[in-house]
């Protein structure tokens, strides 16, 4: 046996004992994830909340199902604040009808862009600026709530001396590029910040979750509402990774029984979407970027690969080498698999996707890339019409 040969060899065994430990990982990060404790509806007397809703080009989208599922809380003591962000279509036009059906909905039209605004956070300034509540609400148009969402959230903030409260959203997954792509980015995210870690106090780490994000109003006064993250794209990243720093007390939670989104509905939204977040998300770090798209590749993609080649080799020359390379290459596999189909369950997606692993690393590490390279080169994203990080 060669030194090259034991030296692959070496380096494939490390690999299945990589994907080993993280289906141990991965049942231990899932069986820490509780439902938040539901409650029931609570008098007027309770404390107000504005639920900031910025909105761009929203019409094709869930904006309706959104506000209906808004003005269905059991929650009574609350206003939401709904920023139509220079929408070119019918989403200003359907922000005016709902507020003519219940009045706790106030909508505002976006101003223009001041300069080293982004869309969104200047969007969620223009609310904040209008707003009332002695507790905040960041959301999104693209999510939907159990009617007692705002109860549970508010209840569980209060008694537990939260000063910010993040929740991630159950992922709806539809196409076969959700359910091959939103398990890996899903399992990332869990990985990369266990709950423990970001919810540790004397850790540094933080997550901020931009579908559903409630701060006590003090918080954002402190912080001089969003201008500290006014040209961040990920901007709920950011401002979590502040308040944090601040010494406020954060808590970020898993609530599929509260709220639920479908963040992409194709491949190529997909695409553009994480383009725009990833590199943002890695704070523009191309050492970041290189160490996480070359692991994903030789330790999630590779495998399958190289396994398929020695099986083609050996049905044309039979050497018993390729076989011993071919075995544990497709143990990996087999691994990859288990790792997701565990996963999967957590988003109730068929677990007959998890054979489709490697092409969703292969898929995430692309878009990885991409993201990286386009904001790089000045090159820029155009997210809903708008052009970021584009420079002349």
């Amino acid at each position: 046996m060669t030194f090259g040969f034991s030296l692959i060899l070496l380096i494939i065994w490390s690999t299945f004992f990589l994907w080993l430990a993280a289906i141990i990982w991965t049942r231990r990060s899932l069986q820490t994830i509780k439902d938040l404790p539901i409650r029931a509806n609570l008098t007027r007397n309770a404390a107000s909340v504005s639920i900031l809703l910025p909105a761009r080009n929203e019409e094709n989208r869930v904006l309706r199902e959104c506000i209906k599922s808004l003005f269905a809380q059991d929650y009574l003591n609350f206003e939401i604040i709904a920023v139509n962000d220079r929408s070119v279509d019918k989403t200003g036009e359907i922000l005016r009808e709902s507020s003519k059906v219940n009045e706790k909905l106030i909508v505002i039209e976006g101003a223009e862009l001041p300069e080293n605004w982004l869309g969104k956070c200047f969007a969620l300034q223009q609310a904040f600026e209008k707003s009332r509540g002695d507790w905040i609400l960041i959301t999104d148009a693209d999510i939907l709530f159990a009617p007692n969402a705002l109860t549970t959230a508010i209840c569980y903030a209060e008694e537990s001396g939260f000063d910010a409260l993040t929740l991630i959203p159950y992922t709806i997954c539809e196409s076969f590029w959700e359910k091959v792509f939103m398990p890996i980015f899903e399992w990332f995210r869990l990985m990369a910040m266990p709950f423990e870690r970001a919810n540790d106090p004397k850790r540094p780490e933080s997550l901020g979750i931009g579908n559903f994000f409630l701060m006590r109003r003090e918080v954002l006064t402190k912080l001089n509402g969003f201008t500290s993250v006014r040209a961040e794209v990920a901007e709920d990243l950011k401002l979590a990774d502040i308040i944090k720093r601040e010494n406020f007390k954060i808590r970020l939670d898993f609530a599929p029984n509260l709220i639920k989104t479908r963040m992409y509905e194709s491949l190529q939204d997909i695409w553009h979407g994480f383009t725009k977040n990833f590199f943002a998300a890695l704070n523009f770090s191309t050492l970041k970027t290189f160490f996480g798209a070359a692991s994903i590749i030789s330790f999630g993609v590779f495998p399958l690969i190289f396994a398929t080649v020695c099986l083609i080799l050996f049905l044309i020359t039979p050497q018993t080498y390729y076989l011993a390379i071919f075995a544990p290459l497709l143990s990996i596999y087999f691994l990859q698999i288990s790792v997701f189909a565990i996963f999967n369950r957590t988003l109730k997606v068929n677990m007959i996707y998890a054979v489709f692993a490697p092409l969703g690393l292969g898929l995430f590490a692309a878009i990885l890339i991409n993201s990286t390279f386009r904001i790089l080169t000045g090159r820029g994203v155009v997210w809903k019409g708008r052009a970021i990080y584009q420079r002349n």
